[in-house]
């Protein structure tokens, strides 16, 4: 029987003589592998290299001896905390008859001293205390974070590509820019298509011209420009084309950026990102999204006092950039939109500091709009389209 995944609690129900429950505290050079084994005393602790077959073989010998013990192991539970090894164990363990779990890093509740002791066999205990209450249906415990399969994770890759080639455009732009201030030289572009050409013109304050070591420099700036903005378009050519062809598998994923595309305002990278990034999940509500951007708040309440503390951040952070400048573009290409009125008519007299809350509540309307329009429901009134 399926279940629906909910993150703060098991779906299945928990019996713990049937159940043989594994932890992994994963390293780049070692896993530490501790469990609870039914009808045995001891709580092993085992050292292993970094291998999946290892860790198969030691949990199944694990099974052997609690059965040898007189229990009759039904169900093996593995999980790891979320990290630098992202989610291939545990599609590795499932493909192998192992309910797997990945636990969500920032859900877990630790001591709050100050210098607290922390080691990889605290660390393996206390993920085992947890995974045990989640197990249980405890709330508070911990959240499990959903598998996606390699198909939903490759997806994602060319928005993150590209807004990683992005970022170092403009850190080597930003640095050309600063070897030239040096030098007393302002008022030049790298970014344009000549600029290759300009630079042997380029002239001091003294009259002087470029020295040939910082001239160079710039040069091998340039190339690496080019060639990094030769990857951008690569990319953005293949997504279109991505988009033209008819693959069963990505047919939702391709039909959700097309109809995000069509709203004026929002480009074929912003609609991608939004698509694989948060609308092909399965949230359950409004609030979810807002939740998963981290376009919530973060309340401080104590007695009498109540205060906000600002964004939670807690969410995608990619999503909460795109929304917020999404939300700003919005201003200008839809302005008979009613969420745009709603925004303007709260920050008519407004200060630049309130004007910032405004516009993230703004963004976190925005969202749950375009979701709510992915997921087939009406548009906001006054939206522009274009034409399918």
């Amino acid at each position: 029987m399926l279940h629906r995944f909910i993150p703060g609690r098991a779906a299945a129900a928990f019996d713990q003589d049937r159940t043989l429950v594994v932890v992994v505290e994963m390293s780049q050079s070692t896993w530490l592998v501790t469990g609870l084994l039914p009808g045995l005393e001891r709580q092993p602790l085992k050292k292993l290299d970094p291998d999946p077959d290892h860790l198969l073989t030691l949990v199944r010998r694990w099974c052997d001896e609690c059965r040898s013990a007189g229990r009759g192991i039904e169900r093996l539970v593995v999980a790891y905390e979320a990290g630098r090894d992202g989610f291939w164990l545990a599609r590795w363990l499932v493909a192998r008859g192992v309910e797997a779990h990945v636990i969500h890093s920032s859900s877990v509740a630790v001591s709050r001293d100050r210098r607290r002791a922390k080691t990889d066999r605290l660390d393996a205990a206390l993920l085992l205390r947890v995974l045990l209450g989640w197990l249980r249906g405890e709330p508070g415990h911990c959240s499990m974070t959903a598998t996606p399969s390699i198909e939903e994770e490759d997806a994602k890759r060319p928005t993150r590509e590209r807004e990683n080639l992005v970022g170092e455009r403009t850190r080597i732009i930003n640095r050309m820019k600063a070897s030239l201030a040096r030098l007393g030289v302002r008022g030049f572009n790298p970014a344009l298509r000549k600029a290759a050409d300009q630079l042997g013109g380029l002239r001091t304050p003294e009259g002087g011209a470029i020295p040939p070591l910082a001239m160079a420099e710039l040069r091998r700036d340039i190339a690496r420009l080019r060639f990094i903005e030769e990857q951008i378009k690569e990319i953005e050519q293949q997504r279109v084309a991505r988009l033209d062809e008819a693959k069963p598998c990505e047919e939702r994923a391709n039909g959700m950026v097309r109809l995000l595309t069509r709203v004026v305002g929002v480009g074929v990278e912003t609609a991608d990102m939004l698509t694989h990034e948060i609308f092909l999940r399965d949230l359950r509500d409004r609030r979810a999204v807002a939740r998963y951007a981290g376009l919530t708040g973060s309340p401080d309440e104590s007695g009498s006092r109540r205060r906000e503390r600002g964004l939670s951040r807690a969410g995608n952070a990619r999503v909460r950039r795109g929304m917020v400048q999404l939300a700003w573009r919005f201003l200008v290409f839809q302005k008979e939109c009613d969420l745009v009125l709603w925004f303007r008519a709260r920050s008519a007299d407004a200060g630049g500091r309130r004007r910032m809350s405004l516009i993230v509540g703004f963004a976190r309307k925005l969202l749950i709009a375009l979701w709510r329009l992915a997921m087939g429901a009406e548009p906001p009134e006054g939206l522009k389209m274009r034409p399918a």
